[in-house]
């Protein structure tokens, strides 16, 4: 439980002259949920692409259960997953087809068991042989979730999972994250722009500016420190006015 689920070390993305992402460190511990909070631009979807291996960074190191992605990408990620409300699965398939196929290229030990447990996790079991692309927003949602948690990843990477959810299913979604970081040890790191979603279930947060992380800290006691009321006039704050949320930081 000691080991890092995730390491990030120095990583810089750059396209040309600009750079999106611009030597961001940071750590999720085993059991810990992180937010990576930060305005459109800000680089957050770039940072997990690199953590995920879908971007190779221009420097810098990921390590995933002290594994690095570099070296052996295949193995890292065998203790990761991803879930995303803009990533639906394929809607051709049902939703068992969708979670026997991924289980199958993650390898998973008696994956019939776990799909059943699964969809009887994530309330699913009507939809077994439903096509996912008639589900509901909701039902892609939690399905989603349920092919994340497929391998029991040590590290969870989330993209807005909620968005545009209503507040029950969002709810029933943020248990069930949660559980899993309490009650199996795994790291999340949880990019949102839902900033009461944010305090309510993160136990940390990093705020991303210009692909620099100019804040990080408890994200109910983060806002105070720097004269503001809530989480969210914070976030305002660092998308308008960076600058001075780092002077007060040096």
């Amino acid at each position: 439980m000691s080991m890092k689920a995730l390491a990030v070390k120095g990583l810089c993305k750059k396209y040309g002259e600009t750079v999106a992402v611009d030597g961001v460190s940071f750590d999720v511990n085993p059991g810990e949920i992180v937010g990576l909070l930060g305005p459109n631009g800000a680089g957050k979807t770039t940072v997990i692409n690199m953590v995920l291996g879908v971007l190779e960074p221009s420097t810098g190191t990921v390590y995933i259960q002290g594994v690095d992605l570099a070296v052996s990408r295949s193995k890292a990620l065998e203790h990761a997953n991803f879930a995303a409300a803009h990533v639906p699965l394929p809607g051709n398939l049902t939703v068992f087809q969708n979670l026997h196929v991924l289980g199958l290229l993650y390898g998973v030990m008696d994956l019939p068991e776990r799909i059943k447990a699964l969809l009887k996790q994530f309330d699913l079991e009507g939809f077994r042989h439903t096509k996912c692309g008639v589900l509901s927003s909701g039902e892609q949602a939690r399905l989603c979730l349920a092919k994340a948690m497929l391998n029991r990843p040590r590290l969870l990477l989330l993209d807005e999972p909620t968005a545009s959810l209503d507040p029950s299913i969002a709810r029933d979604i943020r248990a069930n994250i949660r559980d899993l970081a309490v009650q199996e040890g795994a790291g999340v790191l949880w990019a949102s722009h839902n900033m009461h979603e944010v305090q309510d279930v993160c136990d940390r947060v990093l705020f991303l500016a210009h692909g620099k992380i100019l804040l990080e800290g408890d994200p109910r006691s983060l806002p105070a420190q720097h004269g503001k009321s809530s989480l969210e006039e914070l976030f305002i704050a660092v998308a308008r006015e960076p600058l001075s949320l780092q002077k007060g930081r040096a």
